[in-house]
């Protein structure tokens, strides 16, 4: 599949990458998966092409892409496994954010490492029983206030002048054991009337009081960790405040999961992708009756579907990410494409394991994979349901479409 918005530039980016998952990726992908095994000779290539760097703009990377362009990339990289997408997804959200929301200074310190995968990096936001639920948070970072502090609540300038004790537990944070910044949101003024106005970003490094207690067992997304984090008096300095100012949090992190839900749009593109042209090419090479199967009505119709769905889908994906780069607000285009492009993947997977027939059950073919990862991009980065809601909102503020 090719398309026409991208300049010849991004349009190399994206073949190599394509490349990439054919020559290096596919090849593995199986073996990895099955053996749940971390892919790091995969990650240091993906590092060496700069695809950690593609959302962080000069002079702090060395080339900041469209969202189609970044879009394409991530699809391709789902197309392979979709376990490396999720590599870079959190990644990019928290450059994203340090980009638009940061200091001078934590632009200088985090953005060259983060652009080069030196320094990878995750958010944290799902609570153990909170769900999507993010104003109604239990991790509270308590201000060390300093004596002059007038204590008067609501927004903060410049933070706690002594920085912040965190205390609390976050899970299904993937990336969590090898990411060295954490975007953690939390309460920094739990007395907040309305709730999100008491919400901060904080951008935490390892160190004492901040434990990975463990990895959490999947149906899919192999090979990448999905942790549980915990907070015990963990000592933050004042300039980790994402901006430096307090009460900003949620609007910062709600902008972030634009992008994100793009992201997770485009992996789930790539899934139904490679379950497509798996697909696809099987119904070619398997016979029946003397005849290719995909001449069977049954399964031409299959791969009819399957056809126009994902077209469909790449064609929203596309046109939520155009939105973003326009600087409007884009949570109503992103939560459809999101929701959309999920659906569609799992949809799109299901019927791979049909035409394949009784080897569509087996481990020995990829599309058992790709049935197994789908799920995840309909409950990840906020449940399709809560898209739903999110796009009802919208089309009714702004008057229909």
């Amino acid at each position: 599949m090719t398309d026409t918005v991208l300049d010849p530039e991004e349009q190399a980016i994206v073949d190599t990458v394509r490349d990439f998952v054919d020559r290096d990726v596919r090849p593995v992908a199986r073996d990895l998966e099955h053996e749940n095994t971390y892919p790091e000779t995969l990650i240091e290539e993906m590092k060496r092409l700069g695809i950690f760097g593609l959302a962080i703009p000069e002079p702090y990377g060395e080339v900041r892409v469209s969202t189609p362009c970044y879009a394409l990339v991530t699809e391709e990289l789902a197309r392979g496994w979709m376990s490396l997408a999720g590599a870079m997804g959190g990644h990019t959200v928290v450059a994203k954010l340090i980009t638009d929301y940061g200091t001078d200074e934590q632009k200088q310190r985090y953005l060259p490492r983060l652009a080069t995968g030196q320094l990878r990096a995750t958010m944290a936001l799902t609570e153990p029983g909170g769900g999507s639920d993010l104003q109604n948070l239990r991790t509270v970072a308590t201000p060390v206030r300093g004596s002059g502090d007038s204590g008067d609540g609501g927004e903060s300038r410049g933070g706690a002048p002594g920085g912040y004790v965190l205390n609390g537990s976050k899970t299904w944070i993937t990336n969590a054991r090898r990411a060295g910044l954490v975007a953690v949101l939390c309460k920094t003024d739990p007395a907040a009337d309305p709730p999100h106005r008491g919400i901060s970003v904080l951008l935490v490094e390892k160190g004492p009081g901040f434990t990975v207690s463990r990895d959490l067992p999947k149906l899919g997304y192999k090979g990448v960790e999905s942790c549980e984090l915990s907070f015990d008096d963990c000592r933050v300095p004042a300039d980790a405040l994402l901006g430096g100012v307090e009460g900003r949090g949620f609007s910062q992190m709600m902008r972030g999961l634009e992008i994100g839900r793009i992201q997770v749009a485009a992996r789930a593109t790539g899934v139904a992708r490679a379950a497509f042209d798996d697909a696809l090419r099987y119904a070619q090479e398997r016979e029946s009756f003397g005849v290719p199967i995909w001449k069977h009505q049954s399964v031409g119709n299959h791969l009819a579907d399957m056809g126009t769905k994902l077209t469909a889908a790449r064609q929203l994906l596309l046109h939520a990410a155009r939105r973003y780069d326009s600087g409007q607000r884009s949570d109503m285009e992103a939560g459809m494409a999101k929701l959309f492009c999920s659906e569609t993947a799992m949809e799109v997977a299901l019927a791979a394991v049909r035409v394949h027939g009784g080897y569509g059950y087996s481990t020995e073919f990829d599309v058992e994979r790709y049935f197994r990862d789908a799920p995840l991009m309909i409950v990840g980065e906020g449940t399709n349901e809560i898209q739903k809601g999110v796009i009802a909102r919208q089309l009714v503020t702004r008057g229909g479409l």
